[in-house]
């Protein structure tokens, strides 16, 4: 069995640099979790170098394995790998606020006005770079995740049971699981060198009507049990806010969605919106923090076992399981997203340029995303979007 090798430690930042950057961070994260992803690692990585990638890969298999916003809990691993239990609430809240107040804008301008602009075409060019930040971050981190040849087949095997729709969890779970095993009868087959299966662990509403402690309630909820994409969350908000308890009409609970999609950061700021048009300012308040506080919780709780998990054999066998299920998962996500965000000729040729400006030049991923949106500008005004 290959020895792990200690990681370096990583010095401490300032909270005024890891403010600076999960701000940043904050206003050009369009495209879910995989692109901020692939964001985060470009930046954390290998500009910065706030860890190594290793590291990272493990802190990617963690927050799928936990409910809530996976892409938020990631921020504040970072940040707290990086500053502490400072640098875990300034980290995540530098990324929440920038969607979060995006978002509140948005909702009061559909409050008064009753409808919202035409955002999807300015997004045109963005969501075939999303594509492109995606696909770069499967190439970094699969050289960290084919660690063996077994774990390149597992990758090949989660991407193929990934079309089957079989849930997240248990793909990730499963891999990790696969990965012990393997890794058990590997060593059976020498001896003196066998490792007993084991892995440790560690303990790690119904509302009737609209008022500010049940949207509160409702929203801590949400956060503490989902698992999934922001596709699941739809699903779940529609089950209960539509179907179940009428707070929301569907045109309603899907302009909130695109209100979502629209701005960079958190997909779950969704919350902000619905709570503002469920209780005013004081509604998207106490649903944003309902939404995301589980998150907070979940990451200082976990925040400094998964080094000690690392040192394991056996748990570091399930972490190396888990994060070739993620890059597969990844891979899997980037093709249904481009089947959607490559529509035609000229989102083929900005996903394309992005790939090689990313993977090739080491382009900034921020700049690429604000370029990206100026060039769909231009497209509209020529009539080409």
């Amino acid at each position: 069995m290959t020895e792990l090798s200690p990681q370096p430690p990583i010095p401490t930042g300032t909270l005024r640099e890891i403010a600076r950057e999960f701000l940043r961070l904050g206003f050009v994260a369009y495209g879910g979790p995989p692109a901020h992803f692939a964001m985060m690692e470009e930046i954390f990585v290998r500009r910065l170098a706030w860890l190594s990638r290793e590291r990272f890969l493990d802190l990617v298999g963690a927050v799928n394995l936990l409910p809530g916003p996976s892409s938020t809990e990631l921020t504040i691993y970072i940040g707290e790998v990086r500053g502490g239990l400072p640098g875990l609430f300034v980290a995540g809240l530098c990324f929440i606020l920038p969607s979060a107040f995006l978002v509140l804008g948005l909702a009061w301008a559909y409050v008064k006005f009753g409808a919202l602009p035409n955002v999807a075409a300015l997004l045109f060019g963005v969501k075939a770079i999303v594509v492109a930040l995606i696909v770069q971050a499967i190439w970094n981190l699969a050289r960290s995740a084919f660690k063996s040849v077994f774990l390149t087949i597992l990758v090949v095997f989660v991407v193929a049971l990934s079309f089957l729709g079989l849930p997240v969890l248990l793909l990730l779970v499963a891999s990790g699981l696969a990965n012990i095993l393997y890794r058990q009868a590997a060593s059976s087959k020498r001896p003196g060198t066998a490792v007993p299966l084991a892995l440790a662990t560690q303990g790690a509403v119904s509302i009737s009507s609209v008022g500010l402690l049940p949207l509160f309630l409702y929203f801590l909820k949400v956060g503490a049990v989902l698992f999934g994409s922001g596709f699941v969350l739809l699903a779940f908000l529609r089950a209960d806010l539509v179907v179940k308890l009428h707070w929301l009409t569907d045109s309603q609970l899907l302009d909130a969605i695109a209100v979502s999609q629209a701005t960079p950061g958190p997909f779950f700021t969704v919350s902000t919106f619905i709570g503002f048009l469920l209780g005013g300012w004081k509604g998207a308040l106490l649903a944003t923090i309902g939404m995301f506080v589980p998150a907070f919780v979940y990451v200082a709780a976990t925040a400094s076992f998964l080094p000690k998990l690392r040192k394991s054999p056996i748990a570091g066998a399930f972490l190396d399981g888990v994060n070739a299920g993620a890059v597969a998962l990844m891979a899997y996500i980037s093709w249904q997203f481009a089947r959607s965000a490559i529509v035609n000729v000229q989102t083929f040729l900005i996903a394309l340029a992005g790939v090689v400006l990313l993977i090739k030049f080491k382009f900034n991923s921020a700049w690429l995303v604000l370029g990206a949106a100026a060039v769909s500008i231009l497209l509209r005004l020529i009539g080409w979007a």
